[in-house]
């Protein structure tokens, strides 16, 4: 089972919303991105979608995206983005989605040998929005390690967290965030919300001891991440009873 990672895809959601206006480069990206898939994933395969998945304000208007989606070979799991306005009530949502796509939210799941789990995440505290954005973040942290504590109980080799935002500081400066998954197993962490300039920022590479991934789908030139087969060999410094 290779495990394979893209975020941001911003579907159209039944509305004429060519992704182009953010740039050339992204002329008919989810054709590029589908031909990219199709050459290289399995059904067997997992492919993480951190988010940013449709611009449709309603479930209803998300569900040809998510068709498009499903339509693609491998086993999907969703985490949800900001911009996700659609993605409300989260056993409805489960209920609408095609064979072989999964929607993660403040959980976790196993597939083979490798747990998932994961949650929003928020921008760091700073400025004037500060106040509100220290709520939502601590209200984050939360939900990361109940999915966390869930995640360790499935009892598989491997732990593979999703957030939509991105977990460090720039330069990879530690965060609150980090510092949570440093506490657990973690292997991989794969995350998007960044665009344009702002990937010049993103944060790749072992750091604390657990590989993180930027898989903003412009980032990875509209092809899809694959993850590292092997563990990150480290202790944890968490165990669940």
């Amino acid at each position: 089972m290779d495990i394979y990672a893209i975020g941001d895809l911003h579907l159209p959601g039944g509305d004429d919303k060519p992704m182009n206006v953010f740039g050339d480069h992204w002329a008919g990206h989810f054709e590029r991105i589908s031909r990219d898939w199709l050459a290289r994933v399995g059904e067997e395969d997992v492919v993480l979608i951190p988010g940013d998945i449709s611009w449709a304000m309603q479930l209803a208007d998300a569900l040809p995206d998510l068709r498009a989606i499903g339509s693609l070979p491998g086993r999907k799991i969703l985490l949800r983005g900001n911009h996700d306005s659609w993605w409300s009530g989260i056993s409805r949502l489960r209920d609408a989605l095609p064979p072989g796509m999964f929607a993660v939210q403040n959980d976790a799941m196993r597939l083979g040998n490798t747990a998932f789990c994961g949650t929003r995440g928020w921008t760091l505290p700073a400025g004037s929005a500060a106040a509100e954005d220290e709520k939502i973040y601590r209200r984050e942290l939360q939900r990361m390690e109940m999915s966390l504590d869930r995640a360790v109980k499935l009892d598989a080799d491997r732990l593979v967290v999703m957030c939509h935002y991105p977990p460090l500081g720039e330069g990879g400066a530690e965060t609150p965030l980090s510092e949570l998954l440093s506490r657990y197993p973690v292997d991989d962490v794969v995350y998007g919300h960044l665009h344009g300039p702002s990937l010049r920022g993103a944060v790749n590479g072992l750091y604390g001891g657990i590989r993180y991934h930027c898989v903003s789908c412009d980032g990875l030139q509209f092809q899809l991440l694959r993850l590292p087969d092997a563990k990150v060999e480290r202790e944890p410094t968490v165990t669940i009873e």
